[in-house]
């Protein structure tokens, strides 16, 4: 296993990169980007997740917004990264791109939501993603700083990198 932990998270295709004139950087089902202190970063979520990274001191950050847990069907091309592996490697490929050591960023996590209750109970597509990324978080060794999961209610993510947290507003099902 590589010395940083991240072995079995193999980029399956490059990283997006934010445009530098952009201030605001709004995911999609599948966006990773990497943002700078200021920079404003905002999404929609409902059963997916996401993971922001950022460095102790708040200098840049990284997000991705995952669908499915787990890896890419080896039949993926252009959406590889709706899924958590890829969009997980491919946000390390942009920290250590800017010299920064996943590793030892600070995590935020969001989502996970049960977004058809009346029919799943128990275990759902949310609970899955999240269960997932609190396990390979926990495996990598990173500290999660903050976390607003589960529930039956979809959120809304906002984020100027800096030292104030994330923001979630929830809406209704």
């Amino acid at each position: 296993m590589a010395s940083d932990g991240l072995a079995r998270f193999t980029p399956m295709l490059n990283p997006l990169a934010p445009n530098p004139a952009d201030t605001l950087q709004v995911l999609h089902p599948g966006a990773v980007v990497l943002v700078q202190r200021g920079d404003r970063l905002e999404t929609l979520l409902g059963s997916c997740i996401s993971i922001i990274l950022t460095d102790p001191r708040r200098t840049l950050a990284a997000m991705c917004h995952i669908v499915h847990s787990g890896r890419a069907p080896a039949d993926a091309r252009g959406d590889a990264t709706t899924h958590a592996e890829p969009a997980l490697a491919a946000m390390f490929a942009l920290l250590r791109r800017s010299g920064i050591n996943p590793c030892q960023c600070e995590a935020y996590l969001f989502g996970g939501g049960n977004m058809f209750p009346q029919l799943y109970a128990q275990a759902h597509v949310g609970s899955n993603n999240t269960a997932w990324a609190l396990g390979a978080l926990a495996e990598l060794g990173i500290d999660l700083v903050g976390q607003d999961t589960g529930g039956d209610a979809y959120r809304r993510i906002t984020w100027a990198v800096g030292p104030d947290a994330p923001q979630v507003r929830l809406g209704q099902t």
